[in-house]
């Protein structure tokens, strides 16, 4: 029993020791904040208001905090992505509301129709920002004073450490410890020599991605705030041969940053000379757009050299910082419109707008102004268009495109007379016809006057009130004309994240102390320990890596002693003063081609 009891004692001293030992030889492996907690039954005085607010700057400031932030920022994105949101498109924001009438309320007290200038998401974004920066500068200078300071002293006893190996050599105690010195510098560690031994570091960069890491994280954050107040975005819609120059009154419509100036728009303007789109026709994949390209000429500033560029989906043209991106297409039939006298009113080409994936679409011909009926009065003209670039043909089935190809184009027409409504200054949709002020023309039927309509065929209005002609057709692209300032930063702060979170994942920090004193029989004992940061098989590997080639300068002697005395080397100034315990690798030296074995079992 007794003998028990002294084992038990050993080995909690032995322990204690262990625990000791590895406090001081891996102080300051990492720049993490030491959180100090009374211990238990302690009197806790009360913080008052400035004890409040320091600790509430830690925990603002700790990195579970920041990480409690960045997911809740990553969750509040998601009503971004799931509801229409005003910045993006209000007429989608408007057709919601119509549509769900219950939810509406809820939604606006919740500002989920602009979730990204919301007061709720600015709260985490800005208290993100706030965690982010008051984490990294003090742990940025705790990481500097590191870098500046040399590795600690080996501890007395280097036999409690994870990975450690001894043998005896008849090479000088300063021969091995520059061999040490050589071989680890060779190997990239910083590394001196502290009294009997050599200590090295190496593994910042794992320290210096977990920075680098976090930094990217504000670089990001300041990047979406700046993109966010200072970008521009604007569609526009051209029919093949129009063009577009870059000013406000040429958009169809345009949003903007609060912080944004108009005056910054890059000066610059194409034309449309030709959209292609080929599509698969047959097979499975039948109507898959194949390619979709629009062929454009055009010039920077006022009078800049004319180019031309073929801008793709995805592949955007870019000037003076400004992207230009393909966005959709379309048809738009070339109409002729004239009066009873035969004159020519109108001849343009109307865009109309797709409605499914083959093309079939919908719109309005509008004939405002220079019409007059048989009387001679003024009048204003209005058709409803459908067109299918793919008629299926009579008979079969309703009218849709067949292909998003123009194959057997057919448009069909109703007309309509009176007033347009574009006189009362209210704003009005150009593909839609508001027919409540106009009159039907009616047909021999006595019903609404319609007409399919093939290229080349005209539709007769009746009692010599005029024509409408189907010349053909043309098609349009749409574009989008966006300036997003902080893109570039975004993208570099990205890279730079991910480089930085596999530098903290991949690398680790670790510290190497070398010890050789001379024995009392004269024979030289190295003694060789790693301690890292993390639990790693790397760490025995290694260090059996720099004890093999330690070896050819301080081989093993040929002769040891059965019962061989482990060094007490003199305290240093980081490693504690211990009691003496047995080598946990047996009473015998270990030879160094056994080291990372038994490295990895300790």
């Amino acid at each position: 029993m007794s003998n028990a009891n002294s084992t038990d004692e050993r080995q909690r001293a032995q322990d204690g020791g262990q625990d000791s030992a590895h406090g001081a030889a891996g102080e300051r492996l990492t720049t993490a904040p030491r959180e100090e907690r009374p211990e238990s039954g302690a009197f806790v005085p009360g913080m008052g208001v400035i004890g409040w607010v320091r600790w509430f700057w830690r925990q603002l400031t700790s990195m579970r905090v920041a990480l409690i932030l960045l997911f809740l920022l990553s969750l509040g994105a998601i009503p971004g992505s799931l509801v229409p949101q005003t910045s993006v498109d209000e007429l989608k924001v408007r057709d919601f509301k119509d549509q769900h009438t219950t939810l509406t309320p809820i939604y606006e007290k919740l500002q989920l129709f602009d979730v990204y200038s919301s007061v709720w998401f600015s709260a985490i974004y800005i208290l993100l920002f706030v965690s982010l920066i008051g984490c990294i500068v003090p742990r940025t200078g705790q990481f500097v004073g590191q870098l500046r300071s040399r590795p600690p002293g080996a501890p007395k006893r280097l036999d409690r450490l994870p990975a450690y190996t001894t043998w005896r050599t008849d090479a000088e105690p300063e021969a091995v410890r520059e061999a040490a010195l050589a071989a680890l510098r060779e190997r990239r560690f910083r590394s001196h020599t502290v009294g009997d031994a050599v200590a090295a570091e190496k593994g910042f960069l794992r320290e210096a991605g977990n920075l680098l890491f976090h930094i990217s994280l504000i670089v990001m954050l300041v990047a979406f705030a700046v993109g966010q107040l200072f970008n521009s975005e604007g569609g526009k819609l051209i029919v093949e041969g129009d063009g577009f120059s870059n000013t406000l009154t040429q958009y169809d419509d345009f949003k903007s940053g609060s912080l944004y100036d108009s005056e910054t728009l890059a000066p610059f303007s194409f034309v449309l000379d030709e959209f292609v789109g080929t599509y698969e026709k047959s097979g499975p994949q039948r109507g898959t757009p194949r390619t979709f390209e629009a062929r454009v000429r055009y010039s920077e500033g006022a009078d800049g050299p004319e180019r031309k560029s073929v801008i793709r989906v995805n592949e955007p043209l870019v000037v003076d910082g400004t992207k230009v991106y393909l966005i959709a297409h379309g048809y738009a039939p070339v109409v002729t419109v004239r009066d009873s006298r035969g004159d020519v009113v109108s001849r343009t080409a109307v865009p109309l707008l797709p409605i499914d994936d083959n093309v079939t679409s919908s719109g309005a011909i509008k004939v405002m102004d220079g019409y007059r009926d048989k009387e001679g009065k003024k009048t204003q003209l209005g058709f409803k268009a459908f067109f299918v670039p793919t008629f299926a043909g009579e008979g079969k089935g309703q009218m849709f495109s067949q292909f998003p190809g123009l194959e057997y184009p057919v448009l069909a027409l109703s007309a309509y007379h009176g007033s347009l409504g574009v006189d009362s200054g209210l704003a009005q949709n150009v593909y839609q016809l508001d027919t409540s002020k106009m009159k039907e023309f009616k047909g021999e039927d006595g019903e609404l006057l319609k007409k399919l309509m093939r290229p080349g065929e005209k539709l007769d209005l009746p009692d010599g009130a005029g024509s409408v002609t189907f010349e053909g057709v043309e098609e349009w692209a749409s574009f989008q004309v966006s300036q997003q300032p902080g893109s570039g930063w975004a993208l570099a702060g990205s890279v730079a994240a991910i480089a930085g979170l596999a530098g903290s994942l991949f690398i680790q920090r670790r510290r190497v102390w070398v010890r050789a004193v001379r024995g009392a029989d004269g024979v030289t004992v190295v003694e060789m320990a790693g301690l890292g940061r993390g639990e790693s098989a790397k760490l025995p590997e290694e260090l059996g890596g720099l004890a093999t080639a330690l070896v050819t300068t301080a081989p093993v002697a040929a002769a040891e002693p059965d019962t061989p005395e482990t060094p007490d080397g003199p305290d240093t100034a980081d490693g504690p003063d211990t009691a003496d315990a047995p080598n946990e690798a047996g009473s015998r030296p270990v030879h160094p081609a056994e080291a990372p074995a038994e490295g990895a079992e300790k």
